[in-house]
Parts: C-alpha cells; structure tokens; sequence
C-alpha cells in the first residue's frame, strides 16, 4: 500500500467517521463530565493514600 492509497482511506474513513457523528445535547454532555470528575477523584484519592502509606512506612 502507497502512501497515495494511505491518504485516500485515511480521507475517506475520516469522511465516514464524521457523517456519523453528532453533537451531544445537554444531559448526554453532563452525564460524561460527571463521569470524568468522577474518574478524576478516583485517581486522585488512591494516590494520596498510597503516597500516606508511604510516608507511614518511611519510604
């Protein structure tokens, strides 16, 4: 495959990629931004407590 037939799937899945999408409404745009920070303090709280775990044990 050439670079020239590359371009032109790259193009064409990208065509497809974008006539399927759409723009979330409002609840669709909150419920994911819920997740995120959700996801986010998740991440933070099990670092924090394995960073005080670590300052227990002297590390």
């Amino acid at each position: 495959m050439n670079v020239q037939e590359r371009l032109d799937k790259f193009v064409k899945d990208s065509k497809r990629v974008l006539k399927v999408s759409r723009k979330p409404d409002r609840a669709e745009y909150f419920e994911f931004a819920k997740i995120t920070a959700l996801g986010i303090l998740v991440i933070g709280v099990v670092g924090f407590v394995i960073v005080i775990i670590g300052q227990l044990i002297g590390l």
